[in-house]
């Protein structure tokens, strides 16, 4: 297997730097805004291009250190365990973020699964093997029975654990390597099975496209009155988009979800003196719009009083929430 480390080697470390570059590109479009979430983000992309790093580096170390071993296994920990956390924030939330189905999402989520299998072979691969036992340390005294004399010619017997001199019969690290390539290949297959249900099942970030009406109110969002949608979440306008069009669609509308429908201000709310209207999407749906700005939540905001979208520059432009009077 040793001509193969270093294939495995460039390999898993490429795949550790592809991981934290999608997930850098996240944090910068989006993620850096969601608290808690978005210094995780970060944290990701710091450790990711750290261990790919290591698992270049460690080689340098030596072929009897168990750096190049231990490297590849926390790579393959940080692929695995980065995995279960966008799986956790799909089906749960994580933090008071549910994420959503998007498309870099699904690449990183596919490339960390793959990782994890290359890595794990690193680690396997990269084991130091057990040193034969030298013929000239084992007296044949020791491989018979007191009492009993040697046959001639009888080959002395190593000690449990090591291959005998000369190479003779498999070392500790070649049986692990018997039981490890099938587990790893079985997590493997099970990962991209979980992975593919959870993704085919998860929310794709819009809200329904067949709502005929949407209830607006008000709340208050870091001390400010601001229009918000019949949940409470506060709602926000895009500044690419125009009195009568919206800028905002595939992964953009992922994360700022259009608000559907016609508007109507729920019964008892006070300070929305604002023109309210709709527009067509390019699916034919309608969207409703407050001043003449099309509506949108965001998936950031982990509920009402929240309005972590506002004043941030993401998806190609700039977004802002909408005071209104208290």
């Amino acid at each position: 297997m040793s001509r193969y480390l270093w294939p495995l080697r460039v390999a898993g470390a490429g795949l550790l730097i592809a991981i934290a570059a999608i997930h850098l590109d996240l944090y910068l479009t989006g993620y850096r805004t969601i608290p808690t979430i978005g210094w995780l983000f970060l944290l990701q992309v710091i450790v990711a291009f750290a261990l790919a790093l290591a698992v270049l580096a460690a080689p340098l170390a030596g072929r009897r250190s168990w750096l190049p071993a231990a490297s590849a296994a926390a790579g393959a920990g940080f692929a695995i365990a980065t995995l279960g956390g966008y799986l956790l924030t799909v089906w749960v939330g994580l933090f008071g973020f549910r994420e959503v189905r998007t498309t870099a999402g699904v690449v990183a989520g596919i490339l960390e699964i793959v990782a994890f299998a290359v890595l794990a072979l690193l680690t396997v691969g990269s084991l130091p093997a057990a040193a034969a036992v030298p013929a000239s340390s084992v007296s044949t005294a020791s491989a018979v029975p007191a009492g009993r004399s040697s046959p001639a010619g009888a080959a002395a017997t190593p000690p449990s654990g090591f291959a005998a001199a000369g190479g003779s019969g498999p070392s500790w690290a070649d049986r692990l390597r018997k039981t490890a390539l099938p587990a790893i290949a079985g997590l493997s297959v099970i990962a991209f099975l979980v992975f593919g249900i959870s993704v085919g099942t998860a929310n794709g970030g819009a809200s329904s496209p067949t709502a005929t009406q949407a209830v607006l109110k008000t709340g208050s969002a870091g001390g400010v009155t601001v229009l918000t949608d019949s949940k409470g979440l506060t709602l926000y306008w895009f500044a690419p988009d125009t009195p009568t069009s919206s800028a905002c669609y595939g992964t953009c509308a992922s994360y700022w979800p259009p608000v559907y429908g016609t508007p109507t201000v729920a019964s008892g709310v006070s300070g929305v003196t604002g023109k309210l209207g709709t527009i067509h999407r390019s699916d034919g749906t309608t969207q409703a719009t407050y001043n003449g700005h099309p509506l949108y939540t965001y998936v950031g905001d982990s509920g009402p009083g929240t309005a972590s979208g506002n004043k941030v520059n993401l998806n190609g432009g700039f977004w802002y929430d909408l005071p209104v009077a208290g």
